[in-house]
């Protein structure tokens, strides 16, 4: 069962960081919505901006401004918490690699793949924060700013709607979360079920005691019997 769940925690932990780092480096986080009076897909990223012709489809894309240039507040907070996204997904992901009872790592070590796995759930689990804080608030902020245009019937020409960018970060922020709640709940509720079973202390505790007070038992009379002897040997 412990295999079982560290494996279907690696299936999820690999979908989620990559879904989390091609969300991070696609355009489509934003886009122009089907009511809009436009003749082309328009789609911003996190990075630069794209836009694809409805006829032609010539796909022409700009940069935004270096990363040290004024950006909106909206959009540098969520470039700092999809990276810390996508280097903790990583990390948690080769974490749990070295975790697998199939991966010959620190064999000597008795438990040690438990912990490594409880390590690899613990990093995923906080990996998939800042992925769904910094997703979900983005896409929020789209919805809020396009509602505020329709609510004063105000109409530029252009509306945007969130992105499958967007939506990969939210999948693979719940990604993260189901695959280190695998670990980190569900694999330490098994951890004892299996050929490698840990005893309790006082069972071991009072086998080993057993196990010396029978010497000791069988000692008492063969000493007694040597000092018999040693007295008839005199006598």
């Amino acid at each position: 069962m412990r295999d079982l769940l560290q494996y279907v925690a690696c299936f999820f932990a690999f979908f989620s960081a990559g879904f989390l780092v091609v969300a991070t480096w696609t355009d489509c986080w934003m886009v122009n919505a089907d009511d809009s009076l436009e003749v082309s897909t328009k789609c911003r990223g996190l990075w630069w901006e794209c836009v694809t012709n409805a006829f032609d489809g010539i796909r022409t894309c700009d940069e935004y401004d270096s990363i040290l240039a004024e950006h909106s507040l909206k959009l540098v907070v969520t470039r700092a918490l999809m990276i810390t996204a996508d280097i903790l997904a990583g990390f948690g992901f080769i974490t749990l690699l070295l975790g697998l009872d199939c991966v010959k790592f620190l064999p000597d070590e008795p438990y040690i793949k438990v912990r490594i796995s409880f390590v690899a759930g613990t990093t995923l689990l906080i990996a998939g924060a800042p992925g769904i804080i910094g997703s979900v608030w983005y896409a929020v902020d789209v919805y809020v700013e396009r509602s505020s245009l329709v609510l004063h019937n105000i109409f530029l020409g252009i509306q945007y709607k969130f992105g499958w960018s967007c939506w990969l970060g939210m999948a693979g922020s719940l990604g993260c979360f189901l695959a280190g709640a695998i670990l980190t709940c569900c694999l330490y509720l098994f951890k004892d079920v299996g050929p490698e079973r840990s005893y309790p202390y006082s069972t071991r505790k009072a086998y080993s005691t057993t196990a010396v007070s029978m010497p000791r038992s069988h000692a008492i009379p063969r000493t007694q019997t040597a000092k018999m002897y040693a007295v008839d040997t005199r006598v």
